[in-house]
This record gives structure tokens, sequence and C-alpha cells, in this order.
């Protein structure tokens, strides 16, 4: 259930948005980022993933967010839970800081393989470009957003 633009600036301005965060490794062990084109984390690098809709089972959110981040669907099988991590953002997707309620995370972290074959095509409305980072330069490099540094301590 997607809600109306005003009905979510309220839940945003009130509550933790929970969601799936997807850390996705090839062969090589690299990870895949994409450069956020929205707010919160604009611009920088991070992790696919989405937010879970009301009345929406795991199981199927991990589907649909998979099929849309990635454009196949993968089962929450396929994937390790990492854990449960909080993110804070100053921001939100209605505007910056100090114009626009902050946003607050509640994420569900799972990590997990792709066969080298798979072709990826970033989302348009969520990523301008994807790539594969080596899990060093990933750790050091400032485009890579904190929170996404953090599913690798």
């Amino acid at each position: 259930m997607w809600l109306s633009e005003q009905t979510f600036r309220t839940v945003i301005a009130s509550s933790p948005l929970v969601s799936i965060d997807l850390v996705i490794r090839n062969r090589e062990g690299r990870i895949l980022l994409g450069r956020r084109l929205n707010r919160p984390a604009q611009e920088f690098w991070f992790v696919p993933g989405g937010r879970i809709q009301k009345n929406e089972p795991l199981d199927e959110a991990f589907l649909r967010i998979t099929k849309y981040e990635l454009g196949q669907s993968f089962t929450r099988r396929q994937a390790r839970l990492m854990g449960v991590y909080e993110h804070f953002y100053p921001d939100s997707v209605f505007g910056p800081e100090g114009k626009a309620p902050d946003t607050h995370y509640v994420v569900l972290g799972y990590t997990m393989f792709l066969p080298d074959e798979f072709n990826l095509v970033p989302p348009a409305l969520q990523h301008s470009d994807y790539r594969w980072w080596r899990r060093d330069e990933m750790l050091v490099s400032p485009e890579v957003h904190q929170y996404a540094q953090d599913y690798l301590k």
C-alpha cells in the first residue's frame, strides 16, 4: 500500500520507516552499490534496498524489492539476515535538513550473492549507476555513505 504524499510526510515526521537493505556480493567478493538520486543519502553510493509496505509480508517485500532494485526477484531463502540496523538522517525525500522532516529507518540487513552473468540495470528513479566495489575501497571512500560502510564492519 503506497501512501499519499501528505500521509507519507506525516509518517516520516512521526514514525520510523521499516526497510530491507541488500549487501550483494559477486564471486570476487565485490559489493554492489548504487549512486542514490534521492534524499536521504542523495549522491552517495549505497546498497540497494527499499521500504516495506503496510500489510506486506517480509517474503513478499523481499521479492518486490529485489525485482525493483535488481531486475529479478529473489527469495529471502537466497539471502542471509545480517541483523537489524538503525539509520538516522537529518533530511528526507521531502527536502534538506531544516526544511523537511528528518528520517529514521529500522533496517533489516540481508546479504546475498549474484551470479557473474547477472545483468544489472539500476532503477532510474533510485540510482544513476551501479558499481561493484572492493571492500577495502568501499570502507575508505568518502563517496560511500557511512551506513553502507557500517554493514561491512
